[in-house]
This record gives C-alpha cells, sequence and structure tokens, in this order.
C-alpha cells in the first residue's frame, strides 16, 4: 500500500476517534451539570409535572396500541409454536417473560423516543436557534435547570409507568388471541405466568425502563441543546437524538441482560 494512502487513513480514523471521544466527554458532563442543578433552588416542580404530562400521558395512546399488538402476535405465534410440542399450557408464561423482561422496556423507549423524545429535540433546538436560551442566560436562568432537568426528572418516571402499561396491556392481549380467539385454556394461561414470573424479571424490567428513560431523555435533550444554527442543524439533531438514543437503548438493554440473568 502507498505510504501516503496509508498516513491518510490513519489520519482520518485518528480524527474521527477523538471527534467521538470528545462527543462522549461533554454529553458526560452535559448530564452531571443538570443532575447537579437539580439539586439547587428554585425547584421547577410545574415545570416537571408539565414534562411528565408530556411524555407520559401523551405516550400513552401510542404504548398502548404498541403493547397490545406485541402481546397479539406474541400470543398467535407462541400458541403455533408450543402446540407443536403439546405445550399449549405454556402460552401465558412464554408472553408474559417476553414482554416483561425485554420487549415491553425495550418498545415503549423507543416509542417515547419516537414521539416524544424527538419532539424535545426540536423543542430546545427552536429555542437555541432563535437564541431563547441565550436570553435566558441574560436574565440569570439558567437553561440547564430550566429546561433540560425536569425534562430528565420526567423521563425517569414516566418510562417505568409505562412500561408497566405496556406490560399488562400486553399480556391481556395476548390472552385474547390466545385463549379467546384459538382456544387455549384460560387456567393454564394464568397459572402459567404465576409460576413462571419472579420477582429479579420485574425488577430487572423496571431497571431496564429506569435507564432507559435517562438515556432517551439525555441524548434527545443533548442534541437539541448543542443544535448546528440552521434549519439543516435542526433537522439533523432531531434524527441524529433519534437514531443515537435507539441505538443507545438496544445497546444498553443487551449489557444490562448479560447482567441481570
Amino acid at each position: 500500500m502507498d505510504p501516503f494512502v496509508l498516513t491518510r487513513s490513519l489520519q482520518r480514523i485518528g480524527a474521527v476517534t477523538l471527534f467521538l471521544l470528545g462527543e462522549m466527554g461533554r454529553m458526560v458532563l452535559f448530564l452531571l451539570a443538570t443532575i447537579g442543578w437539580l439539586f439547587r433552588p428554585p425547584f421547577r416542580l410545574f415545570q416537571v409535572f408539565k414534562q411528565v404530562h408530556f411524555v407520559g400521558f401523551k405516550s400513552t395512546f401510542v404504548v398502548v396500541l404498541t403493547a397490545a399488538f406485541t402481546g397479539m402476535v406474541l400470543g398467535l405465534q407462541g400458541y403455533y409454536t408450543l402446540r407443536k410440542y403439546g405445550s399449549e399450557g405454556a402460552l401465558g408464561s412464554a408472553v408474559a417473560l417476553s414482554i416483561i423482561r425485554e420487549l415491553g422496556p425495550v418498545l415503549a423507549a423507543l416509542m417515547v423516543t419516537a414521539r416524544a423524545g424527538s419532539a424535545m429535540t426540536a423543542e430546545i433546538g427552536i429555542m437555541r436557534i432563535t437564541e431563547q436560551i441565550d436570553a435566558m442566560e441574560t436574565m440569570a436562568i439558567n437553561p440547564l435547570q430550566y429546561l433540560i432537568a425536569p425534562k430528565i426528572v420526567a423521563g425517569l418516571i414516566s418510562v417505568p409507568l409505562l412500561v408497566a402499561m405496556f406490560d399488562v396491556v400486553g399480556i391481556v392481549g395476548g390472552y385474547l388471541v390466545g385463549v379467546d380467539l384459538l382456544g387455549g385454556n384460560p387456567g393454564s394461561y394464568w397459572s402459567s405466568i404465576e409460576a413462571a414470573v419472579e420477582w429479579k424479571d420485574v425488577y430487572g424490567g423496571i431497571l431496564k425502563s429506569i435507564s432507559f428513560g435517562l438515556i432517551v431523555t439525555w441524548v434527545c435533550c443533548y442534541k437539541g441543546y448543542f443544535t448546528r444554527m440552521s434549519a439543516e442543524g435542526l433537522g439533523a439533531a432531531t434524527t441524529e437524538a433519534v437514531v443515537l438514543a435507539s441505538v443507545l437503548v438496544l445497546v444498553w438493554d443487551y449489557f444490562l441482560t448479560s447482567v441481570l440473568l
């Protein structure tokens, strides 16, 4: 290989590596600064309630809809798969464990990212472009405390509640298909859930949902806060926020699962 080409390739790799490390460091400092402002008065309780309504309540419909059809698909596929082995009675445990351990936290977090996370990035990005954030700093209002901290707290509160709702609706959706539609035994469905689901399964789902709520709000707020000053920059920031948050949710889900199992 030509030494000049090799040198240029190494320079590009080094530049990309340094950029990624710098971006990671800035994201961590952004989160630590926001957490620090959480414990300093004045406490923005009204803003927290407002963001809980926006992140949690307004995402309820899409989360419930996703949960219902996810449970129904699991009930349908699980019934026909288990029937080959004469194990239809284990349908309830298969549906419940799949949803509580994995699908509930992950799909709910992805739905919140798509609906609320993108809106957060766009909202903060527009405030950055129109210099509203600079005006806050001029009036001695810290943007991290007023804008970012309530959104992160709302994510920590809302996502676990949405995941709990997802779990219940998904299990009921599996029951409707596996029992009411396909003729499974209702007693076996519920008893298999009671026998198979343990506290560590529920605890793992709760832990995942809390961490996913932090990841989604953290990434989306960060991308919006550092939006480039143009319309193209706002669009790119929103796209990057949704993609990065979704990927981090999936990657972090793998590492948490490997630890909790």
